[in-house]
């Protein structure tokens, strides 16, 4: 959807970068969608114990069903074990059915239940022995309508871990998706609905093929209504399962879901009110509603989103709810120019608020944090005039100074954006920035500028160009000359030079150019006539 895609409007440092937000914002929801895979929140997860209400309770009383990850985990079972267990687990459910006399159904249950114990236990379940054998075809059958819930859940759970392992063996339940997604309509149990809604997560978080095949299957609307109720981890699996669904690059299944009736209304009362488990699955679906589709942008805006996370972050310690919430925010932020003006009116409640929020998180002792909020800071100093004083005037700016040159390099890179937009006008157009000079001079005062040519010396393209940059508005914009002083005094002449045969050509022409224009052969000349 063309006319969907996000606006360009970030980083006016130099003409030369040209305006990219909204590449930026979807860059971001890609990484931070990787980060989270990797780390805080996985994009895949294994599940251990059962859904809600589910995991035998009905008739069984025991509830042996339910895999501890402290009492039953796999300490010391060699891999190879578990692997021909797990293959005699299918050969035996084969067995179960195809038996057709009294019990068969117990025994099909039961039969369910070992597989699933199997790919329960280990960190690192043997999947590869379950599909060799096998299991998914059987599986899938065992999802046939009119089975018995126990049946649905114990197969759908065996999916669920399945669909958690490596990404060829996710894509061995595409034959299973059309059962799967059947499943999570009103017509079935919670627990199943839930347990094949974690599956289908699953499988959305491998990547895009898989995601594109998910929405073409019609999986994006009855997961939607899932996340309609107000309470309940079935909410919780569902919001989780969308975030994945949604996260692109394609902004259709966005802006797709934000059309969905209730959506928004559900997104709001979940910020509002909901706890913050549920909060942070619902801010990850706000994130990559806010990256992708800028219908879905002005759609939470107007309907006071940026209130919402506003208040989350001033009220939460969370670090698992903070990270999505401020990423959120400054996708909103990052929203077109006429977005931006409408949301951030200096001297109004809500502008204040946005920036001591992320303030607020700027001092944080977490480094993800202080990389989310100068993310969301560059973007509002990308903006007008009023924006830039708003930030140059707030109680960010000597944080701002000191975190440019001792964070750690992506913090750094982050802030670098801030302190470099601060310094020019908005231009239209491939017009030269025109510089704030109060601003350059404060920055400058205040020891920013080795944080810059560090930058420079730096192997990140982006981080030397922002640097070189910013030694360029130093050079150009400081007065009586004294920039070229201060470039020098700070070694920034040798940083400089490090680019004259550098492979990148844009770093290289501006580096030289620099050198050239203000370290020529007459320079000093002035000094040793005096």
């Amino acid at each position: 959807m063309a006319d969907d895609a996000s606006p360009l409007r970030r980083d006016p440092i130099k003409s030369s970068v040209g305006n990219v937000a909204a590449q930026r914002r979807r860059r971001q929801a890609v990484a931070v969608g990787k980060e989270r895979r990797e780390s805080l929140v996985r994009a895949k997860r294994l599940c251990r114990i059962g859904v809600s209400g589910s995991a035998n309770g009905e008739g069984e009383g025991e509830g042996e069903g339910d895999v501890s990850p402290d009492i039953d985990m796999v300490v010391d079972e060699e891999q190879s074990v578990l692997e021909a267990q797990t293959s005699s687990a299918v050969e035996e459910l084969k067995a179960a059915i195809a038996y057709q006399g009294k019990g068969a159904m117990q025994k099909r249950v039961s039969a369910l239940r070992e597989l699933r114990r199997l790919l329960s236990k280990s960190e690192f379940p043997p999947v590869e022995a379950a599909l060799n054998a096998g299991a998914i075809p059987i599986l899938v059958q065992c999802l046939s309508f009119g089975s018995p819930d126990e049946q649905l859940l114990e197969a759908a759970w065996c999916l669920t871990n399945i669909a958690a392992g490596k990404p060829e063996q996710t894509k061995a339940l595409l034959p299973g998706l059309p059962m799967l997604i059947a499943h999570i309509g009103e017509k079935s149990s919670l627990p199943v609905a839930e347990q094949c809604a974690w599956a289908l997560g699953n499988v959305a978080g491998e990547g895009e093929e898989l995601r594109n095949i998910l929405l073409s299957q019609g999986a994006l609307l009855p997961l939607a209504r899932m996340m309609l109720p107000n309470k309940g981890s079935t909410v919780r699996t569902a919001a989780w399962a969308l975030s994945n669904l949604i996260k692109g690059p394609d902004s259709r299944g966005a802006t797709d879901l934000i059309k969905i009736d209730g959506v928004l209304d559900a997104i709001v009362r979940h910020l509002k009110k909901a706890d913050e488990e549920l909060a942070t699955e619902i801010a990850w679906v706000v994130v990559y509603l806010s990256a992708l589709s800028n219908f879905a942008t002005n759609l939470l805006v107007k309907n006071d989103v940026v209130q919402l996370l506003v208040e989350r972050l001033a009220t939460s310690s969370s670090l698992q709810l903070l990270i999505p919430v401020l990423r959120g925010l400054g996708n909103l932020v990052a929203g077109d120019t006429n977005t931006t003006h409408t949301l951030l009116l200096p001297g109004s409640e809500v502008t204040d608020g946005v920036v001591k929020v992320v303030v607020k998180c700027l001092k944080s002792e977490h480094r993800v944090l202080k990389k989310e909020a100068a993310w969301v800071l560059s973007n509002i100093a990308a903006g007008s005039v009023e924006h830039k004083r708003l930030i140059y005037s707030s109680e960010a700016l000597p944080w701002l100074i000191r975190l440019v040159s001792s964070a750690p390099f992506d913090v750094r890179k982050e802030v670098a954006y801030v302190l470099g937009n601060l310094c020019v006008g908005p231009t239209e157009g491939d017009a030269r920035p025109y510089l704030i000079q109060e601003h350059l001079v404060s920055l400058v005062g205040g020891g920013c500028l080795s944080g810059f040519i560090d930058l420079v010396r730096s192997a990140d393209i982006e981080a030397a160009r922002v640097g070189l940059q910013f030694i360029e508005l130093v050079l150009r914009g400081m007065p009586n000359g004294e920039g070229l002083k201060l470039v020098e005094r700070e070694d920034g002449i040798e940083a400089m030079e490090r680019f004259q045969f550098h492979e990148n050509e844009d770093l290289r022409n501006m580096a030289n150019g620099l050198v050239d224009k203000y370290f020529g052969e007459d320079y000093g000349d002035d000094e040793l006539a005096g």
